[in-house]
């Protein structure tokens, strides 16, 4: 049995254009049903550089330290205590 060739139009062309366009990372899944384009998918990936995720963690650690203070201020301690037990 031989396959029958795809039909593809101006309009699914056109779809499938779209569909690619502005895709950085991802993939466009054609569906084809005998011999025809009936469903295109697109699944898009966003990827974040090395620079953005150590800003997160440089925001994460500035919150840490901020809740580490206030903890200290409600318990009395001072921040010279807190110095002397992570620095020796």
């Amino acid at each position: 049995m031989m396959a029958k060739p795809i039909v593809l139009d101006q309009e699914w062309l056109e779809r499938i254009a779209t569909q690619v366009n502005g895709l950085e990372y991802g993939s466009v899944l054609i569906t084809v049903h005998d011999g025809r384009v009936v469903q295109i998918d697109r699944t898009e990936r966003k990827r974040f550089d090395a620079a953005s995720n150590k800003q997160q963690q440089t925001q994460q650690q500035q919150s840490q330290q901020l809740q580490s203070q206030q903890q200290q201020r409600s318990t009395g301690s001072s921040s010279g205590d807190k110095l002397k037990a992570v620095g020796g």
